[in-house]
Protein backbone atom coordinates (compact mmCIF):
# COMPACT_ATOMS: atom_id res chain seq x y z
CA UNK A 1 0.00 0.00 0.00
CA UNK A 2 1.29 3.12 -1.12
CA UNK A 3 0.36 6.29 1.15
CA UNK A 4 0.52 9.84 -0.11
CA UNK A 5 0.96 12.98 2.08
CA UNK A 6 -0.44 15.78 1.16
CA UNK A 7 -0.09 19.36 2.33
CA UNK A 8 -1.25 22.52 1.63
CA UNK A 9 0.74 25.34 0.60
CA UNK A 10 1.07 27.85 3.40
CA UNK A 11 -0.03 30.46 0.87
CA UNK A 12 -3.33 28.31 0.25
CA UNK A 13 -6.78 29.93 1.15
CA UNK A 14 -10.28 28.23 0.57
CA UNK A 15 -12.06 30.89 -1.59
CA UNK A 16 -14.79 33.13 0.50
CA UNK A 17 -17.87 32.43 0.27
CA UNK A 18 -20.61 34.57 -1.20
CA UNK A 19 -23.93 35.00 0.67
CA UNK A 20 -27.05 35.87 -0.83
CA UNK A 21 -30.60 36.84 0.02
CA UNK A 22 -33.59 36.22 -2.22
CA UNK A 23 -36.72 38.05 -1.86
CA UNK A 24 -40.12 36.85 -2.75
CA UNK A 25 -41.66 40.30 -2.74
CA UNK A 26 -45.83 40.98 -2.30
CA UNK A 27 -47.92 43.67 -1.49
CA UNK A 28 -48.74 42.17 1.58
CA UNK A 29 -45.45 39.83 2.75
CA UNK A 30 -42.06 39.75 1.20
CA UNK A 31 -40.79 36.03 2.10
CA UNK A 32 -37.10 35.88 2.69
CA UNK A 33 -34.01 33.19 2.16
CA UNK A 34 -30.61 32.71 2.61
CA UNK A 35 -28.29 30.98 0.97
CA UNK A 36 -24.46 30.95 -0.11
CA UNK A 37 -22.71 29.65 -2.98
CA UNK A 38 -20.14 27.43 -1.33
CA UNK A 39 -23.17 24.57 -0.70
CA UNK A 40 -25.12 26.56 -2.76
CA UNK A 41 -28.38 25.32 -0.77
CA UNK A 42 -31.29 28.04 -0.09
CA UNK A 43 -33.23 28.13 3.14
CA UNK A 44 -36.28 29.90 4.28
CA UNK A 45 -35.42 32.21 6.80
CA UNK A 46 -38.35 34.81 7.45
CA UNK A 47 -41.18 36.61 6.53
CA UNK A 48 -41.43 41.03 6.53
CA UNK A 49 -44.68 41.91 6.80
CA UNK A 50 -44.74 45.09 4.23
CA UNK A 51 -45.88 47.75 6.94
CA UNK A 52 -43.43 50.76 6.16
CA UNK A 53 -40.64 48.81 7.93
CA UNK A 54 -39.81 46.31 5.37
CA UNK A 55 -36.93 48.03 4.03
CA UNK A 56 -34.94 48.30 7.42
CA UNK A 57 -35.62 45.57 7.80
CA UNK A 58 -34.25 43.67 4.67
CA UNK A 59 -31.40 45.88 5.52
CA UNK A 60 -30.76 44.53 8.74
CA UNK A 61 -30.74 40.67 7.61
CA UNK A 62 -28.06 41.77 4.87
CA UNK A 63 -25.47 43.66 7.20
CA UNK A 64 -26.57 40.78 10.27
CA UNK A 65 -26.00 37.98 6.99
CA UNK A 66 -23.16 40.19 5.51
CA UNK A 67 -24.86 39.52 1.56
CA UNK A 68 -23.19 40.76 -0.95
CA UNK A 69 -25.82 39.61 -3.32
CA UNK A 70 -29.88 40.33 -3.19
CA UNK A 71 -31.77 38.14 -5.65
CA UNK A 72 -35.33 39.66 -6.30
CA UNK A 73 -37.97 37.34 -7.68
CA UNK A 74 -39.29 38.84 -10.97
CA UNK A 75 -42.88 37.89 -11.58
CA UNK A 76 -44.27 37.70 -15.36
CA UNK A 77 -47.89 35.83 -16.75
CA UNK A 78 -47.93 32.73 -18.82
CA UNK A 79 -46.62 34.18 -21.50
CA UNK A 80 -43.42 35.95 -20.04
CA UNK A 81 -44.29 39.20 -19.98
CA UNK A 82 -44.48 41.87 -17.07
CA UNK A 83 -47.73 42.12 -15.01
CA UNK A 84 -48.80 44.83 -12.86
CA UNK A 85 -46.90 42.74 -10.12
CA UNK A 86 -43.37 43.01 -11.84
CA UNK A 87 -43.38 46.97 -11.87
CA UNK A 88 -43.98 46.92 -8.27
CA UNK A 89 -41.09 44.36 -7.78
CA UNK A 90 -39.18 46.61 -9.52
CA UNK A 91 -40.32 49.65 -7.90
CA UNK A 92 -39.34 47.78 -4.08
CA UNK A 93 -35.99 46.60 -5.62
CA UNK A 94 -34.93 50.19 -6.37
CA UNK A 95 -35.87 51.41 -2.76
CA UNK A 96 -33.43 48.41 -1.56
CA UNK A 97 -30.72 49.53 -4.09
CA UNK A 98 -29.38 52.00 -1.43
CA UNK A 99 -29.19 49.45 1.38
CA UNK A 100 -28.55 46.53 -0.92
CA UNK A 101 -24.64 46.16 -2.45
CA UNK A 102 -26.06 44.13 -5.45
CA UNK A 103 -29.56 43.36 -7.01
CA UNK A 104 -30.07 40.72 -9.34
CA UNK A 105 -33.29 39.66 -10.16
CA UNK A 106 -34.86 35.80 -10.56
CA UNK A 107 -37.59 34.46 -12.76
CA UNK A 108 -40.08 33.13 -9.79
CA UNK A 109 -42.87 31.82 -12.49
CA UNK A 110 -44.73 28.92 -10.36
CA UNK A 111 -42.49 29.24 -7.12
CA UNK A 112 -45.44 30.07 -5.01
CA UNK A 113 -47.63 26.69 -6.46
CA UNK A 114 -44.11 24.65 -5.75
CA UNK A 115 -43.50 26.03 -2.41
CA UNK A 116 -47.11 24.89 -1.54
CA UNK A 117 -46.48 21.98 -2.83
CA UNK A 118 -43.75 21.71 -1.08
CA UNK A 119 -45.21 22.57 2.43
CA UNK A 120 -47.85 20.25 1.95
CA UNK A 121 -46.01 16.71 1.46
CA UNK A 122 -44.50 17.71 4.97
CA UNK A 123 -47.91 16.73 6.45
CA UNK A 124 -47.74 19.47 8.78
CA UNK A 125 -49.76 22.65 9.49
CA UNK A 126 -48.18 25.88 7.56
CA UNK A 127 -49.30 29.34 6.87
CA UNK A 128 -49.37 31.60 3.87
CA UNK A 129 -45.88 33.34 5.24
CA UNK A 130 -44.27 29.75 5.01
CA UNK A 131 -45.54 29.76 1.46
CA UNK A 132 -43.47 33.62 0.47
CA UNK A 133 -40.63 31.98 2.18
CA UNK A 134 -40.09 28.41 1.02
CA UNK A 135 -40.82 30.64 -2.45
CA UNK A 136 -37.92 32.68 -2.03
CA UNK A 137 -35.62 29.61 -0.86
CA UNK A 138 -36.61 28.42 -4.69
CA UNK A 139 -36.26 31.46 -6.08
CA UNK A 140 -32.54 31.61 -5.01
CA UNK A 141 -31.84 27.85 -5.46
CA UNK A 142 -32.83 28.48 -8.90
CA UNK A 143 -30.26 31.19 -8.96
CA UNK A 144 -27.54 29.40 -7.41
CA UNK A 145 -28.25 26.73 -9.28
CA UNK A 146 -26.93 29.14 -12.52
CA UNK A 147 -23.88 30.54 -11.00
CA UNK A 148 -20.69 29.43 -12.43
Amino acid sequence: MILVKLTLSSNFKMPKSKTYIALDVGEKRIGVAVGDDSVRIAVPFETIDVDGGEVEAISEIVIKENAETVVVGYPRNQSGEPTAQTQFVVDFADKLSDVAPNIVFQDESLTSVIAEKRLESYNRPYQKSDIDAQAAAIILQDYLEQLP
